[in-house]
């Protein structure tokens, strides 16, 4: 059975979609089917992939709202075991039209669930709010990943992000886990970086993930390429970082590499 992770953070600008496009990518370089699923109106990881949100037919809105097929609105991207179901700017009113719906949490799940056998991993790329669209990314998650820059606000707003994780837990979705807490924009010149990293890891402990995700030219060039960075240059610090994060996610979740399985 697939593995549903949601990435989220209601702070723009923590290398979410970066995040979400890489890491998938990285899955599916070693072999493991992966769908990203474009959860954020701004549709960064559809265009991220090489997609032009304005051509898209049938997107997450469409599955989530008018109850469209969810596998006829997948995409194949160009990458072997990477797939999209993409987002377009329709997505912002989905919001508002599902206020008045029953089971309105229950959306994401109910189109998730058909086709969560079909892949061994589901990356969420959330939007940069804690609104209707984000809790039923939450809702639909096996676990999430918190994505935290290492800058000086890193943790406001982080309290508040957990005590969301925690009534979801409570409420709508009792098995929601903490994948791990990702550092990302990392500089080793910086000493504000590193006294992030400190601060981070003392008060999280086990719950931050080894891999540091670096701040790193490649890595912030590849969406205007609509490649993740290990097609862009695979031998950059931002592509080896993001595969040594599928690496440990795939440790942490009791998962060999393909490769040494043969």
């Amino acid at each position: 059975m697939g593995k549903i992770i949601a990435i989220a953070n209601q702070k723009g600008g923590v290398g979410k979609t970066t995040s979400a496009i890489n890491l998938a990518a990285s899955l599916a370089a070693l072999e493991y089917k992966t769908l990203v699923v474009d959860a954020d109106p701004q549709a960064n990881s559809t265009s991220g992939l090489g997609f032009n949100p304005k051509e898209i037919e049938n997107s997450v809105y469409e599955c989530m709202v008018d109850g469209v097929e969810v596998r006829g609105a997948i995409v194949e991207t160009d990458i072997d075991y990477l797939y999209l179901l993409p987002s377009h700017i329709d997505l912002v009113g989905a919001e508002v039209e599902m206020v008045s719906l029953e089971n309105r949490e229950e959306k994401m799940r109910r189109v998730l669930r058909p086709i969560k056998d079909d892949y061994e991993f589901i990356i969420i790329d959330c939007s940069p709010s804690l609104g209707l669209i984000t809790i039923n990314s939450l809702t639909a998650a096996d676990s999430v990943i918190i994505p935290v820059q290492c800058e000086y606000y890193a943790l406001e707003g982080l309290g508040k992000l957990l005590n969301t994780i925690k009534i979801i837990q409570s409420r709508l979705n009792t098995n929601l886990e903490i994948e791990g807490i990702l550092l990302t924009m990392y500089d080793v010149r910086l000493r504000l970086s590193n006294q992030v990293v400190e601060e981070v890891t003392s008060h999280f402990q086990q719950m931050v993930f080894e891999t540091l995700i670096p701040r790193n030219i490649k890595l912030s060039e590849s969406p205007s390429f609509g490649l993740p960075v290990i097609a862009h240059d695979a031998e950059s610090k931002g592509a080896i970082s993001y595969l040594n994060l599928a690496k440990e996610i795939l440790v942490r979740n009791g998962k060999l590499l393909k490769q040494e399985l043969e």
